[in-house]
């Protein structure tokens, strides 16, 4: 409730009944009186004043642990960590048996490596690259098959760049390779060196197909060798003499430790004759210009240069990967190509299961036990006896 009221004309008064139920009286002299300012002026005065209270943080209480507690945490993190490899490199194992039982297999990767990204139509690149021997074969072996079962790659490229290897492997691959390109035409192209079961391997192509050699490719070697040191003197001088029990003859045929027999050389002779007449017989078949005694005049284990084996009939063609892939292009009648190669990642599991295997003592007494295994190769040159076992050691990890 307001109200207003003069006294001589001189001094006006208000008086208001504020919020707070107590009247209030304003004055203002010789002017006129403004109820909104006397509102205004009562309603701050209802508002009560602000109180600012301080308050006291609560206090930080700091324990320290004893020393031992701390050691034992880290050594017990440790033993975590241990725990923790033991058991990634054991199921690795067990993921890698259960694989194996059930053949299972990711296959190949395919890659581009060259001519139009967006044909339909593909050519396959096949490269026989180092020595011929496992874990090669088995992967290059699950690429033949890759490629026999993809409708889209009309033909094949095979290029050699190796010294040859083991007689079984060059054989697998031979095989599966003859059996390729009823389906799928196939040109080699020979790189640095294609010798011994790189020459064999080559033959997979068949008459119909081309060898390309590069100008510096150096070829040939066609034979057999079994890589043998005979130590017996050296063991005589240190007092070291062979004397394993033994059922027969021939057991320990090959034993470094003793020299051959002439019952020793009849043995071997015969198998590496068996194993030679075969490379014969492969070159043979496959080289129209070539008949048998004219291969085995060639098969004394030298090396060609790239004019030298086109001038014996070994290869067709002087020319690069480029002009090996240009030929059968024009042979399979495509006006537009892909060409794809395939490549075996090394896995994660791969590298772990190697490494617990490295320090198997069971793996490393199988391993010196094959260093004294009997290798027939279709190799250019004369290695070590425990060469192949070595690289072997190392392609597997």
């Amino acid at each position: 409730m307001a109200g207003t009221f003069g006294i001589a004309g001189k001094v006006c008064h208000a008086f208001f009944l504020n919020l707070t139920g107590r009247v209030v009286l304003v004055s203002q002299p010789d002017q006129a009186l403004r109820p909104a300012e006397i509102i205004g002026d009562c309603l701050m005065s209802a508002v009560p004043p602000l109180v600012t209270q301080t308050t006291t943080p609560p206090p930080i209480i700091i324990q320290q642990l004893p020393p031992g507690s701390f050691w034992l945490h880290r050594w017990f993190v440790r033993l975590l960590m241990i725990a923790l490899i033991f058991s990634l490199a054991y199921s690795a194992r067990l993921n890698s048996e259960y694989r194996m039982y059930f053949q299972q297999d990711d296959g190949p990767t395919e890659r581009f490596r060259s001519g139009d990204k967006q044909a339909a139509d593909k050519i396959a690149v096949l490269e026989v690259s180092g020595t011929i021997m496992p874990p090669f074969t088995e992967h290059f072996l699950t690429a033949i098959k890759h490629i026999k079962e993809d409708e889209h790659v009309k033909g094949v490229l095979l290029v050699i760049d190796s010294p040859g290897g083991l007689v079984a492997d060059s054989d697998q691959i031979y095989r599966k390779l003859v059996d390729l390109r009823k389906t799928k035409p196939m040109f080699v192209s020979m790189k640095r060196i294609a010798a011994s079961g790189g020459v064999y391997v080559a033959m997979g192509c068949g008459e119909e197909g081309k060898i390309f050699a590069e100008p510096t490719t150096w070829t040939g070697s066609i034979g057999v060798i079994i890589p043998r040191y005979d130590a017996s003197k050296l063991a005589e001088k240190v007092g070291v003499a062979a004397d394993s029990l033994k059922t027969g003859e021939f057991k320990d045929s090959l034993d470094p430790l003793r020299a051959l027999t002439e019952g020793d050389r009849t043995l071997w002779k015969g198998i590496l004759d068996e194993s030679f007449q075969r490379f014969v017989n492969i070159v043979d078949e496959n080289r129209k210009e070539l008949d048998a005694d004219e291969v085995k005049g060639l098969a004394t284990g030298q090396l060609f240069t790239a004019a030298q084996a086109k001038a014996n009939g070994l290869v067709d063609e002087i020319g690069d990967e480029d002009d090996a892939l240009a030929a059968l292009q024009t042979k399979l009648g495509l006006t537009k190509a892909r060409v794809v190669e395939f490549s075996y990642p090394v896995s994660l599991m791969s590298l772990l299961l190697g490494s617990v295997q490295a320090h198997d003592p069971e793996t490393q007494f199988r391993k010196l036990l094959e260093m004294s295994v009997p290798r027939a190769m279709y190799f250019c040159g004369n290695v070590p006896a425990f060469a192949p076992l070595w690289q072997s050691a190392v392609g597997a990890k």
